[in-house]
């Protein structure tokens, strides 16, 4: 207090003494926790030198802190890529031991596992695969048309065929496409038309069918062509040679004209006499 002029500490006292005895609990209560923070700033600076800190490396975190419950704390980006390791691991098919290794139904070697034993249960090992010939990948859409198989055939009908879903190169938006290996659409299309050539004679039907169908089209669309063309050459012609013969005259006593029409169209002129 001395530090103030006298009229200010006078000031100060006479104020004090109006306040109630709850505001000056939580006035004392305030000045003893802003000492209490004071001392405890001043404390830790005194305890961690500032080039101390400096010299101690720690690894940066990228990701907020979580509490394990073990007693230390992880990052959230580690516990992230942990957690994405495991279900990695967790999904890798195992390797299949000597005894039970599938047999390549081309080289005729046991292999521990391969893209198309994988995916789609046909045996064949990397080394054999065809991508581009008998073990491409072939669309639902192709599949139904190239082969005509239904939804049943592919999914219904004795083993589902596997397949895999890839992207819609027309358009990412679109829903992702069903992707069938060739060589067991193939099969599945023998085993429903039970020959290649009863699946030939088929495919050759239906493009006859579709053929006549178009040819039809096409004639009947000619033909309605042919037809208006021609009624509007007749009318045409009917408008510019017509001559009208005109029957009996009738009269209108309420205007006082005289009226007749056309005996070969709806002509009708209206006239008046002298």
């Amino acid at each position: 207090m001395d530090e103030f002029p006298p009229e200010v500490i006078d000031e100060f006292q006479d104020s004090e003494s109006q306040l109630t005895d709850e505001q000056k609990l939580r006035i004392e209560e305030n000045r003893r926790k802003a000492l209490e923070l004071k001392r405890k700033r001043q404390q830790s600076k005194e305890t961690v030198p500032q080039n101390s800190i400096a010299e101690k490396k720690t690894p940066t975190l990228s990701g907020k802190l979580i509490d394990t419950g073990g007693g230390f704390l992880l990052d959230e980006n580690e516990l992230h890529e942990e957690k994405t390791k495991k279900i990695r691991i967790v999904e890798e098919r195992p390797a299949i031991l000597p005894p039970d290794q599938p047999t390549c139904l081309e080289c005729q070697k046991d292999f521990s596992g391969s893209y198309l034993f994988e995916k789609f249960d046909h045996p064949v090992c990397d080394e054999c695969r065809d991508p581009k010939g008998k073990h491409a990948l072939i669309t639902k859409t192709e599949a139904k048309k190239n082969y005509i198989l239904t939804d049943v055939d592919l999914e219904q009908r004795g083993t589902p065929l596997k397949y895999i879903l890839g992207k819609n190169p027309h358009n990412s938006r679109w829903s992702d496409m069903k992707l069938y290996l060739l060589i067991q659409v193939e099969k599945r299309a023998l085993e429903i038309w039970g020959s290649e050539e009863k699946l030939l004679e088929e495919l050759e039907n239906r493009e006859e069918k579709k053929i006549i169908s178009k040819q039809k089209s096409y004639q009947k669309k000619m033909k309605t062509l042919k037809m208006s063309i021609r009624s509007s050459l007749y009318t045409r012609a009917l408008t510019e040679s017509h001559t009208h013969e005109f029957g009996e005259e009738s009269y209108n006593s309420e205007d006082d004209t005289y009226c007749h029409s056309c005996i070969s169209c709806d002509y009708t002129e209206t006239y008046e006499k002298m």
